[in-house]
């Protein structure tokens, strides 16, 4: 794909693909399994990016196995053999323990060599390829780079969220609280996802994950924001199972905004 603006696209947690490292995972019903899924986030969103020429990554494999937007250092005795941070300290961590809603999902921890294999399979090619879209957007020239890592989220805050209970926003935009960007570039995706006909929150009920803190570094001019989709605007929540014809109206405002900051970029340079 030629790049023409300093522009790229992340989705972490869209794959479905189960490592043999994790065979629990297989045993689970698709409800739990795909509970915390960001199911159909890279259906939403290549389209457009394809069409934009705008680089982005993906994985293929399941963020229960290994969480992309975590480190791997984020777990804890109950998911690695072992391991000195105490149970519960990374019960949503590189590996998750639980879901969101309160399903096990590992019975007992795994070796440290498992764990080890799954940095290497998982964790360390979609960072790479990540790496290399950097170097590839800085040899074409761009002192300054602009990142949206896209996710999508429950509609309604659960007892593990901050938001118990809460009805949430159609998009919402989280910069580190401040620290992983220009705020000029939250402001052009707040107003490229308003203007697209979505409701946009900011900072709440997520400051951004561990992919926002990797590479967004106003400092180095690496500009980096996470963009939270509601599942309820195109799937249903329950079954997890897709809403076409909502799902076809997203994917247009997908475009609508992605355009939008892409066209308005400059403003930035």
């Amino acid at each position: 794909m030629e790049i023409t603006a300093p522009l790229l696209v992340t989705i972490p947690h869209s794959g479905e693909k189960i490592p043999s490292q994790t065979p629990w995972l297989n045993t689970l019903p698709e409800e739990i399994v795909m509970c915390d899924v960001d199911r159909f986030v890279d259906f939403l969103y290549e389209p457009s990016l394809h069409k934009l020429k705008i680089p982005f990554v993906k994985t293929e494999w399941h963020r229960y196995a290994a969480d992309m937007n975590r480190v791997p250092e984020d777990v804890d005795c109950t998911s690695v053999i072992g391991n000195p941070n105490p149970a519960g300290s990374f019960n949503r961590g590189f590996h998750w323990v639980i879901t969101t809603y309160k399903h096990q999902l590992m019975k007992e921890p795994m070796p440290q060599a498992t764990h080890d294999e799954l940095v290497k399979l998982v964790y360390e090619p979609f960072h790479s390829n990540i790496r290399e879209l950097y170097a590839q957007l800085h040899a074409k020239g761009y002192k300054k780079t602009f990142h949206i890592d896209a996710h999508s989220m429950p509609s309604v805050g659960t007892s593990e969220h901050r938001d118990p209970g809460e009805r949430r926003a159609d998009i919402v935009v989280s910069d580190s609280k401040g620290k992983s960007c220009d705020p000029r570039f939250k402001d052009l995706v707040i107003a490229a996802y308003a203007t697209a006909g979505f409701k946009v929150g900011y900072n709440w009920p997520y400051f951004g994950g561990r992919v926002t803190e990797q590479y967004g570094d106003p400092s180095r001019e690496m500009h980096t924001l996470q963009v939270e989709m509601n599942r309820e605007l195109y799937m249903d929540e329950k079954t997890k199972k897709l809403k076409p014809e909502e799902a076809k109206k997203v994917q247009e405002k997908v475009l609508s905004a992605l355009s939008y900051i892409r066209n308005n970029l400059q403003h930035l340079l």
